[in-house]
C-alpha cells in the first residue's frame, strides 16, 4: 500500500505495511482470494470444486482433503506475508524520493537532459580535478544550465554532500540547532540504480562527538536539498558512494568547532582508504541563493526590473567576495555575516561545508582551495528549459514578485 504524503509540491511515495495487512492475509481463504484477483485461478477453482464433489463421496477421502487444503492455505499465506515483509524491509533500507516533480528520476530522460545541455551550453572551468563544489537544488527545468558546468567536471568514487535543513523539515523534527544530521539508510534512490552509502558515514558516527550530531531518517526523508544532487552526480559517476550530511542553524564559532573535528575524521578516513582529494573524493554543498519577493517577505529593493537587477547583483557580489579565489576560514567568517542580509537556502550548509573542505584538504594535502564561479542565474532570468516530454515539472512559479537565485562554483587545489 502506498500513500502520497503531505500536501505541497515536494512529495514522496512512502510504503505503509502494517500488522493489520498481515492479519488480513492470515484470515483470508486463499482460493477465494485468488478468485477475486485473477480470472484464470477462478476457472481452476471451479475445476477443483467439481473434483471435490466427486471425491467427497469416496470413503476416507474427506480427512485427507481437508488436511491438504489446510496445508496449502497455510503455505500460501506464509509466502505472501514473507513477500510483503521483504518489500517492507527493502523500503526501510532505501531512502525514498522526496521530490518526484522538480528532479529527474528516469535514466532515459536524464540522458536527454544532459545531451541537451551538452549541445547548447559552452562552459569552461580551470584545469585539474574538482575537489569541492557548490550546487543548486532548485528544479532542473529552471536550474539545469547552472548545475551542468559543475557536474561535467566531477569525477570521484565518493561524494560528501552538505545539505540544508529547510524550515518545513525543522518544524517536523523539533528544530534542532548546532548539530549535523546523519541517516541510517543503507542506500538512496538513484536514477539508474540505488546509490550506495559510503563507509565514511559510519566511520564518522563512531568517532564524532555525540553532541555534534544526531541520526534522524525522518529528517532526511523530508529534506530535498541532498537528493537534488544525486541524479547529476550519478550520471557522470555511476558507481559513486554517498555520505549525506544535513546542517542545522548554528553560529560561525560552532560551525568552526564541529568542522574542525569532522575534518580530522574525514582526513583519517582518506588516509586509511588512500583516497586522493578530487580523484577519489569530492565535497559538495547544496545551496539556492536569494529567495526574493513578497512571498518570501524579502523585497528590500522593491519588485520591479530594477529591484531584480540589484538583488541579483548582490548575490553575485557575495559569491565573488567570499566564495572565489584562495579560500580561508576568515573569508567564511565574513560570508556568514554578509549572508544575514539575504535569504539563501544555504546559509549554513555552504559555510559549514566550506570550512570542512578547507580544513580537510589542508590536513591531507597541505594545500589551499581556490574557488571559481561557474555560473549564476535565477528563475526569472532563466524561465523554463524548452525541453518537452521529460516527465519533470516545476514546483513554484517565477515572476518579479517571486524568484530564486542559484549558482554553481568549483574548487580546485592551488
Amino acid at each position: 500500500a502506498f500513500q502520497r504524503t503531505e500536501t505541497g509540491a515536494r512529495m514522496s511515495h512512502r510504503p505503509l505495511v502494517t500488522v493489520q495487512v498481515c492479519r488480513w492475509l492470515l484470515s483470508m481463504n486463499p482460493p477465494v482470494m485468488f478468485c477475486q484477483c485473477r480470472e484464470k485461478p477462478a476457472r481452476k477453482l471451479s475445476a477443483s470444486i467439481q473434483w471435490k464433489n466427486r471425491t467427497d463421496s469416496q470413503p476416507g477421502s474427506n480427512g485427507s482433503r481437508i488436511q491438504l487444503e489446510s496445508l496449502m492455505g497455510s503455505m500460501v499465506r506464509v509466502c505472501m506475508i514473507m513477500i510483503i515483509l521483504g518489500m517492507m524491509t527493502e523500503a526501510q533500507t532505501v531512502r525514498p524520493v522526496r521530490d518526484d516533480v522538480g528532479f529527474c528520476w528516469d535514466a532515459r530522460q536524464m540522458e536527454r537532459l544532459v545531451s541537451y545541455l551538452a549541445k547548447h551550453e559552452e562552459t569552461t572551468a580551470p584545469a585539474g580535478s574538482l575537489v569541492a563544489g557548490i550546487s543548486p537544488h532548485d528544479d532542473y527545468l529552471y536550474a539545469a544550465r547552472v548545475y551542468y558546468p559543475l557536474y561535467r567536471k566531477l569525477r570521484a568514487k565518493e561524494v560528501v554532500v552538505f545539505g540544508v535543513t529547510h524550515g518545513t523539515v525543522r518544524r517536523k523534527i523539533g528544530d534542532p540547532k548546532g548539530i549535523v544530521i546523519l541517516d541510517d539508510f543503507a542506500r538512496w534512490t538513484g536514477v539508474a540504480k540505488p546509490v550506495e552509502i559510503s563507509p565514511l558515514r559510519e566511520y564518522i558516527k563512531a568517532r564524532l562527538d555525540s553532541g555534534y550530531f544526531r541520526v534522524d531518517d525522518t529528517a532526511h526523508v523530508y529534506e530535498h536539498s541532498i537528493e537534488a544532487l544525486v541524479p547529476f552526480v550519478q550520471y557522470f559517476n555511476p558507481d559513486f558512494r554517498l555520505t549525506p550530511i544535513m546542517v542545522t542553524a548554528m553560529p560561525f564559532e560552532k560551525m568552526d568547532e564541529i568542522a574542525e573535528a569532522l575534518s580530522r575524521i574525514i582526513a583519517g578516513y582518506m588516509r586509511e582508504q588512500r583516497l586522493a582529494p578530487g580523484k577519489d573524493i569530492v565535497f559538495l554543498m547544496s545551496c539556492d541563493a536569494n529567495h526574493y519577493g513578497r512571498d518570501f517577505n524579502n523585497a528590500p529593493f522593491g519588485e520591479d526590473a530594477e529591484a531584480h537587477r540589484k538583488a541579483t547583483e548582490q548575490d553575485v557580489r557575495i559569491v565573488r567576495s567570499y566564495l572565489t579565489g584562495p579560500m580561508t576560514e576568515d573569508m567564511i567568517r565574513k560570508l556568514t555575516r554578509d549572508m544575514k542580509r539575504v535569504l539563501w537556502c544555504g546559509r549554513y550548509s555552504v559555510p559549514f561545508g566550506m570550512l570542512t573542505a578547507i580544513k580537510t584538504i589542508r590536513e591531507v594535502a597541505g594545500k589551499k582551495l581556490n574557488g571559481t564561479l561557474l555560473r549564476y542565474s535565477d528563475t526569472y532570468t532563466e524561465g523554463v528549459l524548452p525541453l518537452k516530454g521529460t516527465g519533470m515539472g516545476t514546483t513554484a512559479p517565477f515572476s518579479l514578485k517571486h524568484w530564486v537565485g542559484f549558482f554553481s562554483a568549483g574548487y580546485f587545489v592551488e
